[in-house]
């Protein structure tokens, strides 16, 4: 066995180039099979394999950030789309709004939406109706016919409420207002209705009173008798508008040797993104308001060029008050015009001018309608204004000063409060340096977008007469 092992010594001592060599490509052949491997396992694991039905699958590894992005739905968040929602809310209270109720995404620049309108339920008497004369009645004043000025609000079964005239108990004038009964209706629109507390004439009951022309009638609901299967059919038709996305745009550079430089302070290109997006938002959130809905050639660029309207024009009601009588009974009046007859919320947000929230400020609050403690709602810290109507939450918007209409205001119901967005707010690196234009970093925040009002009644502009 010693003289074994002698042996093999004196082999290595005489081959020993020949066994550094081969020790040298067995570590170099190990490391090129650790780095394939390597490299393969993290091609696998950021592979995307197509569905059947268009979709996408991560195969070989884990779900990253990387992954995400790479792939075509790239849902995640950037920071630009937070950052918004904390750059100064309380300046530009409808653009807040609009981003945190959510927007919906629009596939074009034009946006076409359905509005559904409720039915009227109150007009006016056209032609006006003569009651028995004396004590003589006969069947012409149990059924009579009916003219009014809106006569396709009603049908067949309705009951109306006439305002301001008095039924009857018999023969006896009663302190309850007379309601009538629609019999039929003809092709023509004219109705024949019947008296349901009408008055006792001789024989005849029922009878319908004089009523005159202009009173006002209120449609209520429908009687039915009990063989009644059917009744006449109710339909509503949506109303299609439209509306523009409008591409709002800014842009920040920084020069190359201004990022070099050294500075007193910490003013960096974010930095001045920040105050861009702040600018930036300051006239979407005019244009949000008061914009012109319109579309027009631009002839030295040779394109056409899309503007929002804005939601002052969209308002389905206007409230006017007097500038030298705003008291607490202006206020119950106003709620009372916001908060009836659009089935709305009942807490909506009231932006107005400075010099109609100072206006209310001025004002000696009672039970009536009462000023309650500030609430922070969508990021913004509003001041409640409740009443038996509703709650509405008051923020002064300097946009309206800015805009001449300090003495305005409007009252927007979040609920029916839509933004549209064909391009979502993001950022986009101009390569500068490279096309050879300038020697900076460039920044360019964009957003194609516009709001709507999918019910117009539920919102209201507030003017001074």
């Amino acid at each position: 066995m010693e003289n074994i092992m002698k042996r093999m010594k004196r082999w290595a001592q005489a081959h020993s180039n020949e066994l550094a060599l081969a020790a040298a490509a067995v570590v170099i052949i190990a490391m090129l099979i650790d780095w394939a491997y390597a490299e393969s396992a993290a091609t696998m694991a950021f592979a995307l394999v197509a569905g059947i039905e268009g979709g996408e699958h991560v195969v070989n590894g884990p779900l990253t950030t990387d992954v995400v992005h790479q792939s075509s739905s790239d849902y995640l968040l950037s920071e630009i789309d937070k950052q918004i929602t904390r750059i100064r809310p309380m300046a530009t209270p409808v653009d807040q709004l609009s981003r945190l109720a959510g927007s919906k995404r629009s596939g074009s620049m034009v946006v076409d939406y359905y509005n559904v309108d409720t039915k009227p339920t109150s007009t006016t008497l056209k032609t006006a109706v003569q009651g028995p004369s004396g004590s003589f009645a006969d069947e012409s004043n149990v059924r009579a016919p009916f003219h009014t000025n809106n006569d396709a609000i009603f049908d067949v079964s309705d009951t109306i409420l006439v305002q301001g005239v008095k039924g009857y108990d018999g023969t006896r004038e009663s302190k309850f207002d007379l309601v009538l009964y629609v019999v039929s209706k003809s092709e023509d629109g004219t109705m024949n209705v019947m008296a349901v507390n009408g008055k006792t004439v001789g024989d005849m009951e029922s009878c319908i009173p004089d009523i005159a022309e202009g009173t006002v009638l209120i449609r209520m609901g429908r009687a039915a008798t009990e063989l009644d299967v059917q009744t006449p059919q109710f339909e509503a038709l949506p109303q299609r508008a439209r509306q523009y996305c409008q591409i709002f745009k800014a842009q920040v550079e920084q020069s190359v040797l201004h990022k070099m430089a050294n500075k007193e302070i910490g003013w960096t290109l974010n930095d001045q993104g920040e105050a861009a997006i702040y600018d930036m938002r300051l006239g979407m959130e005019k244009c949000f308001l008061f914009g012109s809905k319109r579309k027009i050639y631009d002839p030295v660029k040779r394109e056409y060029v899309y503007f929002t309207g804005g939601i002052w024009n969209q308002a389905g009601k206007e409230f006017a008050y007097e500038s030298g009588a705003f008291t607490e009974e202006t206020i119950v009046d106003l709620m009372r015009e916001a908060f009836t007859g659009n089935a709305g919320s009942k807490r909506k947000v009231l932006i107005g001018g400075s010099g109609f929230i100072g206006r209310l400020n001025k004002l000696t609050y009672s039970k009536v309608v009462n000023a309650g403690e500030s609430v922070v709602k969508w990021g913004i810290d509003f001041s409640e204004l409740r009443s038996k109507f509703g709650t509405l939450y008051v923020l002064l918007s300097e946009v309206f000063d800015e805009c001449g209409m300090e003495n305005d205001a409007m009252i927007i119901d979040p609920e029916y409060l839509q933004k549209y967005s064909h391009l979502p707010f993001g950022t986009e690196a101009l390569n500068l340096k490279a096309s050879g234009q300038r020697n900076t970093d460039a920044i360019v925040l964009t957003e194609a977008s516009c709001l709507v009002l999918r019910y117009p009644k539920a919102h209201m502009r507030v003017v001074m007469a």
